[in-house]
């Protein structure tokens, strides 16, 4: 019998499934970035959009059982924090940056997408964005935390960044478990420098939300807790 597995959607640094790799639980990433498909010890790297795995996808839920599923959909045209730039984005096709009219549906439709997966794997699951128009385009979200809220787990995630969830499926909200003797959390994704890696820098999973995640959404600890 194979190893029940977690699905990660546009993640490239796989944070988020890394205490279900270490528990050993296999897992799926789904994401462009990775270059190329292939299979590295337990964890399968797909190198393609969420629509381009649907197949993929598909015959892991017919064959595999599915503990969690996460997805991470760009907000690079969503987040408020670059809303002065949304307009000349959709019309000045000169621009590097240049989206097309259809940003919003675009990047939208990958979060939908997300949630599909997440419905369809009949397993607990959640999308995340920073503070975005997912909010208007999609709804409310269900919840919203800090890295700073997790450093008992990881001191390193010491700083600020209000990220937003939306969840289904049965998914549990880790309790906060901050470690006071850290001082002031910083705003390090507020003051990342410009450059080809700031978007994955800034988008990167903080391991102590990760931890807290697989603690809290665990079957056995979903069982205890029920």
């Amino acid at each position: 019998m194979s190893n029940p597995v977690v699905i990660s959607l546009c993640d490239l640094t796989g944070n988020m499934v890394a205490p279900w790799v270490e528990a050993g639980y296999d897992a799926i990433l789904v994401d462009p970035q990775h270059g190329e498909t292939r299979q590295e010890g337990c964890t399968l790297k797909f190198a393609g959009t969420v629509q381009e795995a649907m197949h993929t996808l598909g015959i892991t839920f017919r064959e595999r059982t599915v503990a969690m599923v996460f997805g991470f959909p760009p907000c690079t045209n969503l987040a408020v924090s670059g809303a002065k730039h949304f307009e000349r984005k959709m019309v000045d096709k000169d621009w590097k940056h240049y989206a097309g009219p259809n940003m919003f549906f675009d990047a939208t439709r990958v979060a939908w997408q997300c949630e599909i997966v997440g419905q369809l794997s009949g397993a607990p699951w959640l999308v995340e964005n920073p503070v975005s128009r997912l909010s208007s385009f999609w709804r409310k979200p269900d919840h919203i935390f800090n890295p700073c809220d997790f450093t008992a787990l990881e001191p390193g995630d010491n700083y600020t960044k209000k990220t937003c969830l939306w969840t289904g499926g049965g998914f549990v909200m880790p309790t906060p478990a901050r470690d006071l003797t850290l001082g002031a959390p910083d705003d390090r994704i507020h003051k990342a420098p410009p450059g080809p890696d700031r978007e994955n820098f800034r988008s990167a999973t903080p391991m102590g939300f990760a931890r807290a995640v697989f603690a809290a959404n665990t079957p056995a600890s979903r069982e205890e807790a029920a």
